[in-house]
């Protein structure tokens, strides 16, 4: 009988786990989807000079801001130039709405898959309203600021309607990909692909800081410093991430025959983020929705004085360098995770207590009912605002820590990458997790 070694029994072991569930397959999948997606990101628009615009795009923030999250598929002008921005965008809108439109909540809440489906359905036609819209301002954006970068023999005509046209697709094109890495790949397929824009730019980062840095040895110990700070807040991230408060809940007793089943305690865990990063890419969405439209208005020839310095300074107040942007990042992360925390169908108080009470089941020294109701709802109230607070504040720290030590090459990778890279690979590793489960019982019921 051949002999294995202990670290050749563990890779075994982990290989035969990758089989269970199809958890190869979806890996697999996965990877594969993100393979097109960033080759994709390679693909030029028609008609478009990619260096020189990267070379007039370098000192417009919102350009580099929302390249960061495109995966370098705006700044290279890519046929999926708008990445997943429409969707979210649009999923954004459609939560939203369900909380105010009674159909859209019914739909929601009570028509169970086949309304979800028709609820995604209009999602998906909100998302193609909003990238034809989008990508009018980002073909407005080349042929009034960046014309230079359009080539000189292209007829402007049809490389306006072209150009909106296949920037639109490809945005339909990047939701499509998103939905089937959901449906058939690990972790959500639209957090997925914004984190791979983000960990497609590192390099970027991380050379620029090294020319910088080399050219400066005063920067050496500020960016040791930037580096313990990005570190400690990514451990904030992950506690914060996996933090929960866990109500105890008593079980009755049963007894069927000669056996007696139930009677055990067990818990309800309510997280202190319950929203995980979708409180992040909900309040970039909204920010940019007002920028967008902003910088629409700055290309469009307004003939009043006054009106363009209006424009100009609201533009600025909105600035993503700016401190305005910033409280008002900080005050839009609070309030979206306690919004996306009362949208959450497993976080109702109101369900739990009418669950708890129809199988009999209490919190110790709270009557069932509504005094349950209202206690899970105290509860969930601190916890959520705990974890906002600290959410809120996080996403600050390394924004500030950049202007600080005045290595701003970094801040590209502030809190919003941060908060979503950990939050996408956590969110990966519990669905893995999830995935496992099934081997778990299987070794279990062998026993």
């Amino acid at each position: 009988m051949q002999q294995y070694t202990p670290n050749q029994q563990n890779l075994q072991a982990m290989l035969s786990n990758l089989n269970i569930a199809g958890l190869k397959t979806k890996i697999i999948f996965t990877l594969a989807m993100i393979a097109v997606f960033r080759l994709c990101a390679q693909l030029p628009l028609f008609g478009i000079d990619a260096k020189t615009f990267a070379n007039l795009a370098a000192a417009n923030n919102l350009i580099g801001f929302l390249d960061m999250f495109s995966g370098g598929a705006l700044g290279s002008v890519s046929i999926i130039a708008l990445g997943i921005g429409p969707y979210i965008t649009s999923s954004i809108i459609m939560q939203l709405l369900a909380v105010v439109i009674p159909h859209l909540e019914q739909l929601q809440k009570e028509e169970g898959e086949a309304g979800r489906r028709k609820l995604s359905q209009y999602t998906r036609i909100f998302t193609v309203v909003i990238a034809a819209i989008q990508s009018l301002v980002f073909v407005v954006y080349l042929l009034k600021t960046a014309k230079g970068a359009i080539m000189p023999d292209v007829n402007l005509t049809f490389f306006a309607i072209g150009s909106v046209i296949i920037l639109t697709a490809g945005s339909a094109f990047t939701m499509w990909l998103a939905e089937l890495m959901t449906e058939r790949g690990i972790g959500n397929g639209a957090s997925m692909l914004i984190f791979c824009g983000i960990i497609s730019k590192i390099p970027f980062y991380a050379n620029n800081t090294a020319k910088l840095v080399a050219g400066n040895s005063s920067l050496q110990p500020g960016l040791l410093l930037l580096i313990a700070i990005f570190t400690a807040t990514m451990i904030l991230i992950v506690i914060m991430h996996e933090a929960a408060r866990k109500v105890i809940i008593v079980n009755p007793r049963r007894q069927v025959g000669n056996k007696v089943y139930g009677g055990t305690n067990t818990f309800i865990p309510f997280k202190l983020n319950p929203g995980g990063v979708m409180p992040i890419i909900f309040a970039i969405a909204i920010l940019l929705f007002p920028t967008t439209v902003i910088d629409l208005l700055r290309q469009v020839n307004i003939g009043n004085e006054q009106l363009q310095n209006i424009i100009a300074a609201v533009a600025n107040f909105l600035s993503p360098s700016g401190a305005a942007y910033e409280i008002i990042y900080f005050l839009l992360i609070f309030g979206l995770t306690f919004f996306y925390a009362s949208i959450i169908p497993n976080l109702q108080p109101k369900e739990i207590a009418a669950n708890l009470k129809k199988y009999g089941s209490s919190i110790p020294g709270i009557k069932p009912g509504k005094p349950t109701a209202e206690a899970l709802d105290r509860i969930l109230s601190k916890t959520t605002f705990i974890g906002a607070l600290g959410l809120a504040i996080v996403a600050l720290i390394p924004s500030m820590a950049c202007k600080i030590t005045h290595i701003t090459t970094l801040q590209g990778i502030g809190a919003t990458s941060l908060i979503i890279m950990v939050g996408v690979a956590l969110d990966f590793i519990n669905q893995v997790r999830t995935n496992l489960l099934p081997k778990n019982y299987e070794s279990f019921l062998r026993q």
